[in-house]
Parts: structure tokens; C-alpha cells; sequence
């Protein structure tokens, strides 16, 4: 089915967020914006409005540290209620509101116009619906582990275990094909996450394979792989890749000093709290009044732990600021921010741009424009004509940018070195085995594959994107597009 798609259809690399992990890429995914507009900034962050961790899911002893419960919530109902901004519209929102019949299986972002009561069929069910009271809103079909299912079918996901979930998509949405009753339909094969995890990225060959014996199945249902291919579209993305994880470096116990707060009540002597995400991790100052004094000693300090590569801050004029760590094969800093005043990269007026001397207008591959000084070769980046590449950190601006100016980011950003991993706070890592979550390229490149859309050429309908500018954010708009809907990706 991949091999059909990519030979009759179109293959690109797709950049994605920072940092990339899984609710920050699959949000993105899932609406066409990033972080500073979606405003789910990692897997693991602190909630300055109700002082505490939110935890999405990375690993089980994670999850018992911080509170399963609690966890459980997180992931099930505050990440696509509280936290994802309301005035971002899903795809399924989008679609739903232009009368498009919408269905999806078991993804982080289930957020629709219908509303769904959880099962209570069996033991396990009952046992969640005892913590999960509310309904969940989602798209009109809605399969979401064994927890929510709108039409009887024999799949059955063991409440979401992995290994389990790919071919429990499958079962269902090939139900919801059999049956005609959908016309977008968002399938999620997440166990090729989980084997790369366990085995290391060279594996996925397997995982990938079994992934698209599920897609295959879908189309047998559709009245085989022809008919499918001749009757629907189809696009593909990858929320981000794997990196081979070859040594575990934690950055927690040079960061004790400042006193980090722990999974219980903030205590008073606590000034910092400290959120580990793979190859990325976030530190957020408690007190704001104590940012100033705090955020140039952590800077210092982040700079000098084995396995950072990047430290990421804003200093105190507002500007980006990413700076060489202990890992970084460049040492120095680079100052960026917009040229326009907008807080998103645009093509302002060449007269509109502000800079100041020692600072250079640039643009990047995705239309944005910026206002750049110090040190391009701390990310691996050039300028030629005028337009900043990195082939080793692809779009860092832009990336960056997003993650800094999310209102739930902390306030310095670390993105790990070759090969480094910062275990969870369940003391887990991935050694052995593959991660994500830095800037660079080998977390960061996945794929985007489309076929049979309505304007096959030019998908995106953005002109001012170079051609080789593909983005985790190019989806939803595609889809959007393909079916009329000509809202902004995101918008209400």
C-alpha cells in the first residue's frame, strides 16, 4: 500500500515541531499550528495555573510517580479540554462543522462536535469509566481503545495496549469502510513508536510493514486496493522519527541545587520545576518575580551538562536566544527573533523590519522572515540568497520560536546531543533502542505521503512555501482543502 502511494502519488520529508514528541507533533498534526498557537508544549510540563506536573503518558513508572489518575485524566479529557486552546479548531471540528461524516480511532486529539459516552461492558471499562466520568467529545465514529465505541464490531484494543492498538485501528476502520460511514477518517498506527522505542530505529522496517498490512485491510474493505486507490485520498505522516539512543544523561541533579519541585505540593523552598521529555526537556522557574535572577544561572547551568546540545531561552529583550551546550560540536549563541511585529513570522515591508546594526534580515524555507545576529553554525545553518537552511537542525527559528512564545513552555529549553536521552521521571529511558524529542534532524525528519487529492500539484495551496518545505503542520490544511473547507488551519 506505502510503495502504491509513494510511486503514483507524492513523497516528502516532513519537519517536525520542537520538541518533538508525541503530543506537541500529534497536536500539530491533527490541527495545522504549532505550540504557540495550540499551546501543548512536551509530554511532560508544568501547569502555572494549577502548580502542578501534567504527565501524558511517558512511560508506566512516569505515570505511577505523578499519579496515574491523574494521568489517566490528563491524557484522556484536560489535554483536548483545558489545555488544547479553545479557539483552535481540530480537524475533526472543521470537518465536522461543514457536515463532512468524520471518524477516528485511539490519538492523543479526539476533540469533535459529538459527544461520546464511555463503555462500561466489562470489567476494565467499568474501572475507567469509575475515574473517566465525563463523555468524551469526538468525531461522529469514534474508537478510542476500548473505552468509546460507536458501533458494535468484535475489534477489541486490551484498553489500549501497545502492540495492540494498530491492528485494533485497523479492525474498526475497516468496519467504518465496510459500512460506508465515513468520509474522513483518521487512522493511527502507533506501535511502530512503540518497537522503535524497544528495538532501535533500524527496526521499524518490521513495525512499518505490519503498519501497512493495516492499510491494506482498510482498502480490502473498501472493495480492494484499486477501488481504494481509484475512490479515496489518501495522506500519510509520520508526527516525527527515532534517533538511536547510545547513552543516558540526566540533567536533574545539576538543576537540585536550585531546589526542584517534586510530584507531591510545591514546598516553599522549591524554585524551579523540571520536565523531562526523551531528548528534550523544560525547566520552569515557580516564582516569575525570581525569573530575572534565575533564568542567567540555569542558562549557565544547562550549558554545561553532559549530553545537552542546545540550550533555548528568550533573554530579556524578548529575542530567541539558542546556545552551544556541553554537546555541541559549534560553541557560541544566536539571537532571532520575527521581523514582524505579528509574534508570527511574516514578509513585512523591507523597511518594517527593525533591525539594528550587526543584525541581518533572513528568511527561512517555510516564508518566514527574521531578524538574526551571533552564531548561525550553532544549529548547522547557512544563508545563501538571503534564506537560512540547516540540514542538521531544519527549521530551528521557526521551531524554536514556536516552543518559546507557547504560554505553557518553560522558561529554558534543552534539546539533547547524539545519541543522548534524559530518562523520565519514572527513572526510564530508551538505551538501546530509539527517541526523540531534540532539534535535530534525526529526531525531527519523518514523512508526508499524499495521494488522489483534489489538487494533487500543489496540495498546500502556499505559494510562499519553498518546495522542499514540508511541515507535520501541512496535513490538516491539505485535508481541509481536499474536502472545500477554506478555513485557516486552526482557526475558529
Amino acid at each position: 500500500m506505502l510503495a502504491r502511494a509513494v510511486a503514483e502519488g507524492r513523497l516528502h520529508d516532513s519537519v517536525a515541531a520542537f520538541p518533538s514528541v508525541t503530543p506537541v507533533c500529534a497536536t500539530a498534526l491533527a490541527t495545522g499550528v504549532r505550540q504557540d498557537r495550540h499551546r501543548i508544549p512536551s509530554i511532560n510540563w508544568w501547569d502555572r495555573s494549577r502548580d502542578r506536573y501534567v504527565e501524558y503518558g511517558s512511560s508506566f513508572q512516569a505515570s505511577r510517580r505523578l499519579g496515574i489518575a491523574r494521568q489517566l485524566a490528563d491524557v484522556t479529557y484536560h489535554l483536548n479540554g483545558r489545555h488544547l486552546a479553545p479557539e483552535v479548531r481540530t480537524v475533526y471540528e472543521a470537518l465536522d462543522d461543514a457536515g463532512v461524516r468524520t471518524g477516528g480511532t485511539t490519538f492523543l486529539i479526539t476533540r469533535g462536535r459529538h459527544r461520546h459516552r464511555l463503555a462500561r461492558d466489562r470489567p476494565a471499562t467499568r474501572l475507567a469509566a469509575s475515574v473517566m466520568r465525563s463523555p468524551l467529545m469526538g468525531p461522529k465514529e469514534l474508537f478510542f481503545a476500548d473505552l468509546v465505541a460507536t458501533q458494535d464490531t468484535p475489534c477489541r484494543s486490551r484498553f489500549g495496549r501497545p502492540g495492540m492498538r494498530d491492528q485494533h485501528a485497523g479492525c474498526v476502520s475497516a468496519h467504518l469502510v465496510a459500512h460506508d460511514l465515513v468520509d474522513f477518517l483518521l487512522l493511527s498506527l502507533p506501535d511502530n513508536d512503540t518497537h522503535s522505542h524497544a528495538n532501535g530505529p533500524d527496526a521499524q522496517i518490521e513495525s512499518i510493514e505490519a503498519a501497512d498490512a493495516e492499510i491494506a485491510r482498510v482498502a480490502e474493505a473498501a472493495g480492494g486496493v484499486d477501488r481504494f486507490f481509484a475512490e479515496w485520498a489518501l495522506v500519510v505522516a509520520s508526527d516525527h522519527s527515532h534517533a538511536l539512543v547510545t547513552r543516558r544523561t540526566d540533567p536533574r541533579p545539576a538543576f537540585e541545587p536550585f531546589g526542584i519541585t517534586g510530584p507531591g505540593a510545591r514546598r516553599t523552598r522549591d524554585r524551579i520545576a523540571y520536565c523531562p521529555a526523551s531528548r528534550a526537556a523544560m525547566v520552569y522557574v515557580l516564582d516569575p518575580e525570581q525569573r530575572g535572577s534565575l533564568l542567567p544561572r540555569l542558562v549557565a547551568t544547562g550549558r554545561g551538562i553532559e549530553g545537552v546540545e542546545l540550550v533555548v531561552w528568550r533573554d530579556p529583550e524578548g529575542r530567541g536566544v539558542i546556545s552551544s551546550g556541553a554537546d555541541a560540536a559549534e560553541a557560541g549563541e544566536l539571537r532571532f527573533r520575527p521581523a514582524a511585529a505579528s509574534g508570527r513570522p511574516t514578509d513585512p515591508a523591507p523597511d518594517a523590519t527593525g533591525a539594528d546594526p550587526g543584525e541581518r534580515v533572513v528568511r527561512d524555507e517555510r516564508g518566514g522572515t527574521w531578524i538574526v545576529s551571533g552564531a548561525l553554525a550553532v544549529v548547522g545553518a547557512t544563508v545563501e540568497d538571503d534564506v537560512l537552511r540547516s540540514a542538521s537542525h531544519p527549521d530551528p527559528l521557526g521551531r524554536c520560536w514556536s516552543a518559546l512564545t507557547c504560554v505553557n513552555s518553560g522558561d529554558l529549553l534543552l534539546s539533547a546531543g547524539e545519541g543522548a536521552e534524559f530518562p523520565d521521571w519514572g527513572g526510564v529511558d530508551h538505551l538501546g533502542g530509539g527517541s526523540h524529542g531534540s532539534l535535530r534532524a534525526d529526531d525531527a525528519v519523518g514523512i508526508l505521503i499524499h495521494h488522489g487529492l483534489v489538487d494533487q500539484d500543489d496540495p498546500r495551496g502556499r505559494p510562499e512555501l519553498a518546495e522542499d518545505a514540508w511541515s507535520i503542520e501541512d496535513a490538516t490544511p491539505m485535508i481541509l482543502r481536499h474536502f472545500g473547507v477554506g478555513s485557516t488551519p486552526g482557526s475558529p
